[in-house]
C-alpha cells in the first residue's frame, strides 16, 4: 500500500522505537533472577521507547495532540487530531523474556481513528491501516479476517486479568460460557497483537475488559479495515471510551457477541 505522509511518519517512529526495545529485550534474560531489577529495567525500556515515539511524532506533527500511557497528555494546537500511543503493550511478556509485545500508534481525527500502526519488533511484523484503504502486513500483504463461520472450529483470544482487577470474575464467566462451544482459546497478553491477529485471520475473535485506549486504538482500526466487526462488551458502547472490546469476523460476530453479552 502506498501510505500517506502520516502513516509513513508512524511507521518510521515505530521502527525506531522498536530497535530500542529489541536492544533492551536482549538484556532482560540476565535480569530475571531479580524481579525488582527486571521490573525496573522494563520500566526504563518502556520510557525510552516512549521518548523516541514522542519526539518523532511531535516533531513531525507539532500541532497534533498526544496521548500515551504513563506520559503527560499534550492538548495540541489542532484540537481535531491526536496521537494515541502505547510504547510497550505486553509489558509482562517483555519482563519475562517472552518475545510477544508491540508498539501501538493510532491517529485520531475528530474522535475517529483514521490511521494505525502496530509493530511487533521481536518478530519484525508491521501491521498498518488507514481508514478506507484496507489493512496491511509488512510491505504489501493485504490482510483479511478469517472466513470461519462455525464456533466449534473457531479460535478466540482474550486477556485474563490478574486478581487485582475488578473484571476477573466476569472474564472467568465468559470463559466458562464460550470455551465449550469453540475450537480453542488463547491468552497472549498483548491486546494490540490480538486485534492485529484477528485482522490477519490468525484468530477468529477477541474480547477483553479493563484496557487502556492506547492498547486498542490502533488494533481496532486494523480489524475494521480487514473486515472485522468491532463493538463494546455491552451493545452500543464505544470500546475506546470503556476499555472493553469485542471483535470478530462478520460470520461469527453475532454468535460470539450473544454468548459474551448473555447475563
Amino acid at each position: 500500500m502506498q501510505g500517506s505522509a502520516n502513516i509513513n511518519i508512524m511507521i518510521k517512529a515505530a521502527r525506531k522505537a522498536g530497535r530500542s526495545l529489541v536492544k533492551d529485550f536482549r538484556e532482560i534474560e540476565n535480569l530475571q533472577a531479580s524481579m525488582k531489577g527486571a521490573a525496573d529495567f522494563v520500566s526504563r525500556a518502556d520510557l525510552a521507547a516512549g521518548k523516541i515515539l514522542r519526539e518523532e511524532l511531535t516533531s513531525a506533527r507539532g500541532t497534533y495532540g498526544y496521548h500515551a500511557k504513563g506520559q503527560e497528555e499534550i492538548a495540541g494546537e489542532d484540537p481535531t487530531r491526536r496521537w494515541i500511543v502505547d510504547p510497550l503493550d505486553g509489558t509482562a511478556n517483555f519482563q519475562h523474556a517472552l518475545p510477544h509485545f508491540a508498539i501501538s500508534i493510532a491517529l485520531e481525527h475528530k474522535g475517529k481513528i483514521i490511521a494505525a500502526v502496530v509493530f511487533d519488533p521481536a518478530k519484525d511484523e508491521l501491521f498498518y491501516a488507514e481508514k478506507g484503504a484496507g489493512a496491511w502486513l509488512n510491505d504489501n500483504k493485504r490482510m483479511r479476517v478469517s472466513a470461519r463461520s462455525r464456533l466449534h472450529e473457531a479460535l478466540f483470544a482474550t486477556g485474563v486479568p490478574s486478581g487485582a482487577k475488578h473484571t476477573l470474575p466476569a472474564t472467568l464467566k465468559d470463559l466458562a460460557k464460550l470455551m465449550p462451544a469453540t475450537g480453542g482459546m488463547r491468552q497472549w497478553g498483548c491486546a494490540a497483537l490480538d486485534l492485529a491477529y484477528v485482522a490477519a485471520g490468525r484468530i477468529d475473535g477477541y474480547w477483553e475488559r479493563e484496557l487502556q485506549i492506547g492498547a486498542i486504538a490502533a488494533g481496532s482500526l486494523l480489524a475494521l479495515e480487514a473486515g472485522a466487526l468491532v463493538g463494546g462488551i455491552r451493545e452500543g458502547q464505544d470500546p475506546l471510551e470503556t476499555g472493553a472490546i469485542l471483535c470478530g469476523n462478520s460470520n461469527l460476530y453475532d454468535q460470539f457477541a450473544r454468548i459474551i453479552r448473555e447475563v
